[in-house]
């Protein structure tokens, strides 16, 4: 498991991407959607994060804001995401573009939406990096693609080259994806569940992959999934989400063997083990995932946690700092310093 970064470093220097108090809705026919509540976190380099969480929870409309990608109908009422210093938020849609795919790229969950079926994998390719340097020849640009697809261990690269989209699997699409999104050397890789519509065999190779590219650049990863599983392998630190919000976060040994909040310990329940002695029940959360239509007035989770107080149907509980960087939002912790969870 990794996990065994120390997050206790404090120095700014070290950081390369820094979310403060984002807040993001959306404004329908039916009222304002609080997809994102006031979330912080920060990613350093050469870290990978996990931002884990259910189906709703937050976690790709809060990654597409890094980019600009979100929505028309989206918006950002407070907060920051620096990179590098820099506040990606106030910058000019030229300004951000010169970033996508340069020093920021992303994965996507279906490659096969993204990819356009109408070019061959060598176009697209291409014009990926020429878009960023067109002093690059088309020779050298095809070159670095060929090397691109070979890192990705797709076989027969050439081949690959000539082919369209449709003609690929979707492992095969998923890889180029991820070669097109290395391109040109980003220094932040967002990777959106890019494993979900793979099957467990793929999933292990993509995971594989991306682990050891990241070892090779040193790039950071912020790796958007709701499998707990791949989070134990890939990750050095995680953000459990859950209706907008941030429950907890810490190492991914924190998070795993000294989980704090109900909600994170819900989710551990879930995912099967091997390595259990006894065959044991599938243990499903309770109720439905919050409305973010009408969030309930205190905790996010309250309505389906079996811990809830009376204070957690009626106020947000604060931060409680556990150790080092593992923190929760939790009024069992807040009250008493004691989770108190079976």
């Amino acid at each position: 498991m990794r996990g065994q970064k120390a997050l206790a470093d404090t120095d700014k220097t070290n950081i390369l991407l820094e979310v403060r108090d984002l807040d993001i809705s959306f404004h329908t026919r039916r009222g304002e959607v609080r997809a994102v509540n006031g979330i912080s976190y920060s990613v350093r380099m050469g870290e990978i994060l996990g931002l884990v969480g259910e189906s709703g929870s937050g976690k790709s409309v809060e990654a597409f804001s890094i980019l600009g990608l979100h929505k028309q109908s989206a918006r950002i009422n407070a907060g920051s995401v620096l990179f590098e210093g820099r506040d990606l938020l106030k910058m000019t849609a030229k300004e951000r573009e010169s970033l996508r795919g340069n020093e920021i790229s992303m994965i996507f969950q279906n490659p096969m939406s993204y990819l356009d079926p109408v070019f061959t994998i060598e176009k697209q390719m291409t014009e990926t990096i020429r878009a960023h340097d067109r002093s690059i020849s088309s020779t050298s640009a095809g070159i670095a693609c060929l090397e691109m697809l070979r890192e990705v261990r797709i076989r027969n690269p050439e081949q690959v080259m000539k082919q369209y989209p449709f003609e690929l699997s979707g492992g095969m699409c998923q890889r180029v994806m991820i070669a097109i999104a290395l391109l040109c050397k980003p220094k932040l890789l967002i990777a959106d569940e890019p494993t979900t519509a793979l099957d467990v065999t793929i999933q292990s190779q993509i995971i594989q992959i991306l682990k050891e590219l990241q070892m090779q650049s040193g790039m950071s990863i912020l790796y958007i999934t709701h499998n707990f599983g791949i989070v134990a392998e890939l990750c050095d630190s995680v953000a459990v989400m859950c209706g907008g919000y941030i429950l907890e976060q810490g190492t991914t040994d924190d998070v795993f063997y000294r989980a704090a909040h109900p909600y994170t310990r819900m989710l551990h329940k879930m995912v099967p083990r091997i390595d259990s002695v006894k065959e044991e029940p599938f243990v499903p959360i309770e109720g439905v995932p919050t409305d973010t239509l009408a969030p309930p007035e205190g905790c996010v989770f309250s309505p389906r946690c079996s811990s809830c107080m009376d204070i957690c149907k009626k106020r947000l509980p604060p931060e409680t700092v556990i150790d080092r960087e593992h923190r929760v939002f939790c009024w069992l912790w807040a009250q008493s310093g004691v989770p108190g969870v079976s």
